[in-house]
């Protein structure tokens, strides 16, 4: 389970109306027939319009700053290993995104009229979405790159060739590309993974759109605070401010192995993704510990979607990490073998 929460983005050429976020969302719907398509929903109504979307929206956003952005975009993606426990891919992710919510109002560390928030204080929107495709960001497109750069430069070259800017063997440079394709790490359905291209097999996640105001356009609830959980004095009162990440990423992993009977592995935990970053070798001595069979799942899964990185990792221990998994990996070679799970 990966979860990402992301503001709205504010300033330059940037709209201030959720408009552009929910139009971006309708994509998939493009050329589908009514009965096809995925629609916009909340805590109780289905098939809500984007234009109720962008109207809701956009209509709660009193006594914000100029700065401060109208709303939050939640990313849901599942693993593969996760969607496998699903029967139905959007009627449960629905399902499992109402429960979501309930866990994202009980990380804020605030309170309306003197009780804590609850599912009926927020204002959000979903949409379950079934394609992805590579960004820029995803290893695959990374380790691909050098092999990318080599292949424009040698278009560009064939290019001037054939316009009689230079001189040069196209043959040869031809050979060289095809060469170069078939070399790069990273392949799907015999062809170079490059940024843009659609991924194979089950891609559904879950698109929400929150507003940064609660319903009833009084109280501000930011899941972007620095604050975990704090209370500061205000105008002489006592108040609780903060979203504890934390508390949500956690508690999204127990919604949804509760409610789909899903065994999570270690390897795929929000806390071992953490202990990745702040500690490592805590990480490793955890995963060297645990069973044959589960080990051997957690290195497929390492192996198959990368490792658990947070993108803020600095490159020089993701250096010094992949320099110990790889050490760790050929001690555990014994056991990986001897499981009943194949790699």
């Amino acid at each position: 389970m990966y979860i990402t929460i992301t503001p709205q983005k504010m300033g330059g050429n940037f709209s201030k109306s959720s408009a552009d976020f929910v139009g971006y969302l309708e994509k998939e719907n493009q050329g589908l027939e009514q009965h096809e398509m995925e629609h916009f929903f909340n805590q109780y109504g289905d098939e809500i319009s984007a234009k109720e979307v962008v109207k809701e929206i956009d209509g709660n956003t009193a006594k914000l700053e100029k700065h401060e952005p109208r709303f939050y975009s939640i990313t849901v993606s599942p693993s593969k290993y996760e969607l496998r426990k699903l029967q139905n891919n959007s009627e449960d992710l629905k399902r499992y995104t109402r429960e979501l919510m309930k866990d994202y109002v009980a990380s804020f560390n605030r309170e309306i009229k003197g009780r804590p928030v609850s599912i009926d204080d927020i204002k959000y929107y979903a949409k379950v979405e079934h394609q992805r495709t590579f960004k820029g960001t995803d290893f695959q497109v990374k380790e691909n790159q050098p092999f990318a750069t080599k292949i424009l430069q040698l278009k560009t070259e064939i290019r001037n060739i054939q316009e009689g800017r230079a001189e040069g063997n196209i043959k040869r440079m031809k050979k060289e590309i095809t060469k170069l394709e078939s070399q790069a790490p990273h392949q799907q359905n015999g062809k170079r993974i490059v940024q843009g291209m659609a991924k194979d097999g089950n891609q559904s996640h879950i698109h929400i759109i929150v507003s940064r105001k609660d319903a009833s356009n009084r109280f501000s609830l930011s899941p972007g605070s620095k604050y975990k959980a704090s209370d500061v004095k205000l105008n002489g009162e006592t108040v609780k401010r903060g979203f504890d990440r934390d508390k949500f990423f956690e508690r999204a992993e127990k919604s949804f192995d509760k409610n789909f009977g899903y065994k999570r592995n270690f390897a795929e935990t929000y806390k071992a993704r953490k202990d990745f970053i702040k500690n490592p070798n805590l990480y490793f001595a955890a995963l060297m510990k645990l069973p044959a069979n589960e080990k051997a799942l957690a290195f497929k899964m390492i192996t198959k979607t990368g490792l658990p990185i947070v993108p803020s990792i600095p490159v020089s221990q993701t250096q010094i990490a992949l320099r110990i998994l790889k050490r760790l990996r050929r001690g555990a070679e014994v056991a990986i073998k001897s499981s009943s799970i194949g790699i």
